[in-house]
């Protein structure tokens, strides 16, 4: 069993006045592990949809392996959907559910059986076959939703947030269970979802789409370390967000005048330019926090500021500062050193750390 690329060629589809995708290219290498993460309302399960089949686009082409599926239906793409219910048969055994569609090509019940349970045990649910999918657990009932899908052999397997159901334990440990699926049988799987977490971890390449359209692909690293909009450096992980105007630009970096003082970052864009005023995006993780000034740091920015709150997150201390003329969050070890509110405290981050980016839609708009 082996995946195939899919191309997606100026892909539009409406609903009357609204437009779900708008005008979207891209392509998933074979083999990959690929998602497409946004809000919800963002056009991610209409793409799906149009790729399995269930949906033609109002204009477009969908090929898989180069050959054009318009016209075919889903029963015949090499395709299968897993849905966010799973869709299993309640009354039937596992094994049955995922022999039904051994049985529907003619295979007799002995060899349906044999082939349940290797499939089965390609998702690690050994001794389960006689068991019926309310006696099973959630993470359970997923594996065998995967199991009945690798079934028909798909070369592609569409996923339809199919952990959005399950606790967060339960979700966190599907996520390493996926991607040791994919890899083993080397199945283009193409997922989408709204929690950024399950992208990041999973996946080969990441899109992140907002109002129909792409903002970005990438690798989960590129997508978290170099958003090239707002809306991906808000919507992906938290950031904080400094607003100035660009005093001085290299090909690569540039200098922002903030109400904070003058600070230094990476060039999201090229199209920025001295006197534009832009916006400067850190993770809280990348900023460091000390009592007074630390004369061996290597970072090139360099703040003051004040503590407004301690939020206590497990290994992590969240610190929210106000700074001169805007605030900031600072994320670092727990009892690495003991703050406290009120207190006078000093912040540095390197330059390469920093994006400088083109105002625009946030998540949070």
């Amino acid at each position: 069993m082996a995946g195939r690329n899919v191309e997606l060629v100026h892909i539009t589809h409406t609903y009357g006045s609204l437009t779900a995708v708008d005008d979207l290219n891209l392509s998933v290498p074979s083999n990959s592990f690929f998602s497409f993460l946004g809000p919800s309302g963002c056009g991610k399960t209409t793409l799906l949809r149009i790729i399995a089949g269930f949906i033609q686009p109002s204009e477009g082409q969908v090929l898989i392996g180069a050959e054009d599926m318009a016209g075919i239906p889903p029963n015949k793409r090499p395709t299968a959907m897993i849905f966010q219910n799973l869709a299993l048969f309640p009354l039937m055994r596992v094994w049955e559910n995922v022999a039904f569609a051994f049985e529907v090509r003619g295979v007799t019940r002995k060899q349906r059986r044999i082939r349940a349970e290797e499939l089965l045990d390609r998702v690690a649910l050994p001794g389960v076959a006689d068991k019926l999918p309310n006696e099973l657990s959630g993470g359970q009932r997923q594996r065998v939703a995967i199991a009945r899908a690798l079934a028909v052999q798909p070369e592609v397997l569409l996923l339809d947030e199919p952990l959005a159901a399950l606790d967060l334990k339960l979700r966190q440990r599907m996520v390493t269970e996926l991607r040791t699926i994919q890899q083993q049988t080397e199945v283009t799987f193409i997922y989408i979802t709204h929690d950024q977490g399950e992208a990041l971890a999973m996946s080969d390449q990441v899109a992140v789409m907002s109002g129909g359209r792409v903002q970005q692909i990438g690798s989960p690293q590129e997508i978290y370390n170099q958003p090239n909009s707002a809306f991906v450096a808000t919507f992906v992980g938290e950031s904080n967000r400094i607003r100035g105007t660009i005093t001085r630009k290299t090909h690569d970096q540039a200098t922002l005048s903030t109400p904070a003082g003058e600070l230094k970052g990476c060039l999201g864009s090229a199209e920025l330019h001295p006197g534009d005023e832009a916006w400067l995006f850190v993770r809280p993780e990348r900023c460091t926090l000390d009592v007074i000034p630390d004369s061996n740091t290597t970072a090139e920015n360099r703040l003051q500021g004040r503590i407004l709150q301690l939020d206590f997150d497990g290994p992590s201390q969240i610190c929210n500062l106000q700074l001169a003329g805007t605030s900031l969050q600072v994320v670092y070890p727990y009892g690495l050193h003991q703050f406290h509110v009120g207190e006078q405290t000093h912040v540095s981050f390197r330059t390469e750390d920093a994006m400088i980016i083109q105002p625009g839609e946030t998540a949070y708009d």
